[in-house]
């Protein structure tokens, strides 16, 4: 199994229960997918560096996870079809 370190930002229009409910969501995707989910650190709400989709802000988490090869790709791809992920980053980190 790899280290990874998966860094989303998530709209900030949304209510706090709601951002559990994400967060939640990736964790179980990761674990259905054979994962495991080492840390995950909701950041909260911070000022973005340059405007996107003409919002300022937004709710930013960070996973640390492991997991095999496959793994990344499939995140990817649900954070690329997700209305509420604004921006993902997905690093696999060195030994």
């Amino acid at each position: 199994m790899r280290d990874y370190e998966v860094m989303y930002i998530v709209k900030p229009n949304l209510e706090e229960e709601q951002y559990t409910q994400i967060i939640e969501k990736y964790k179980a995707l990761v674990q259905a997918n054979g994962g495991e989910i080492v840390e995950v650190e909701p950041w909260g709400k911070r000022r973005l560096a340059y405007e996107i989709q003409k919002l300022r802000e937004g709710y930013y988490v960070l996973m640390k996870i492991k997991g095999m090869p496959e793994l990344p790709r499939e995140l990817e791809r649900n954070f690329k079809i997700a209305d509420e992920i604004m921006r993902y980053l997905v690093v696999r980190m060195g030994e």
